[in-house]
């Protein structure tokens, strides 16, 4: 069956069937708006994030279930990256007649299955016809202890600069993607599938370990270049440390000029943060408690928001920052 002759509100009540409200959803969908609540002490946060076709997925390589999943994964990465819980979901969804409702059905069950495995539920959205891509909007609401939640603005010099799993596993399945390349599995889930670090921002925030955080969508020096600018510090990381993969360190063997997407390359959804140097142990610790590891990989210096990296042979030079920009780079 096609959405065009299903249409709009069958189409909304079967997405509302298939939603189990949460203790703190009063009213979700169903209603011109959601009523919630929150915990007492805690402060609301929400993010957004919007996915076209062609320009943030293509559906020639990807199907719909993870498509639901990735777009529900990368606005919890945002929650994580201030130290919060998310607890609530807004979808949007455009999309042509044509498209046909096992398609729509499949992308609804990643979405819902991604949102449960973190306790969020859907509480509302929006749905439309496209004339042409599928378009996505997602927003996420969390909460975070009051006057705890993580910013950009808070590395100082000292700070160790750390980050969670592997760099540039994603970018490079898009890169063999787009040259014909059938990336490796475990490639292509962090491309499709990434995982939101929900629990380690969440700990982070909780026990006051990190100073600030981002989570790394753009690119690790994209996005560390947005810390370092909104403290007003500077940082230098080192080339050695970066953590890579083996299936990314066997393909960089083989063909150097791809480990520019370690520091480049985006859509990794690790976390990036800042830690005080006494704090190091501690961090250390939750590494080992997750199951996950976490890197230190520069250190955070008095400046004004220049990022610079030493090679493996000591050498150190200012980094240009290459990442993802929607207007100027891509």
């Amino acid at each position: 069956m096609k959405l065009r002759d299903l249409g709009e509100f069958k189409l909304i009540d079967r997405i509302r069937r298939q939603v189990v409200d949460g203790a703190e959803v009063h009213r979700g969908i169903g209603d011109d708006a959601a009523v919630l609540s929150l915990p007492d002490g805690h402060h609301l946060l929400t993010s957004t994030d919007l996915l076209i076709e062609d320009v943030h997925f293509c559906l020639a390589w990807t199907d719909c279930e993870t498509l639901g999943h990735k777009a529900v994964a990368v606005n919890l990465s945002d929650i994580a990256a201030m130290g919060g819980t998310p607890r609530f979901l807004y979808l949007g969804l455009a999309c042509p007649g044509e498209t046909e409702w096992d398609d729509i059905n499949a992308f609804l069950n990643g979405v819902l299955n991604e949102a449960a495995r973190h306790n969020v539920t859907l509480v509302g959205g929006d749905t439309c016809r496209s004339p042409g891509p599928w378009m996505i909007s997602v927003t996420v609401e969390g909460s975070a202890l009051a006057h705890q939640a993580i910013g950009r603005d808070g590395a100082q010099p000292g700070d160790l600069i750390m980050v969670s799993g592997t760099l540039g596993d994603s970018a490079l399945a898009l890169h063999l993607l787009r040259n014909g390349i059938e990336p490796e599995p475990e490639l292509l889930a962090r491309h499709h599938q990434p995982t939101a670090q929900v629990e380690l921002g969440r700990l982070l925030g909780e026990h006051r370990l990190a100073r600030s955080m981002i989570d790394i969508s753009d690119g690790l020096a994209s996005d560390l270049e947005h810390i370092l600018q909104a403290s007003q510090v500077d940082g230098q990381i080192e080339e050695g440390k970066l953590p890579l993969s083996e299936c990314f360190r066997k393909h960089a063997d083989t063909q150097p000029d791809l480990l520019g997407l370690a520091l480049d390359g985006g859509e990794d959804y690790e976390l990036l943060f800042t830690v005080a140097p006494e704090k190091a142990a501690e961090v250390a610790a939750l590494c080992i408690k997750l199951n996950l590891p976490i890197t230190a990989i520069g250190m955070i210096q008095v400046g004004s928001g220049s990022l610079s990296l030493q090679d493996k042979s000591g050498a150190v030079r200012p980094v240009l920052v290459k990442g993802y920009d929607h207007f100027c780079r891509s």
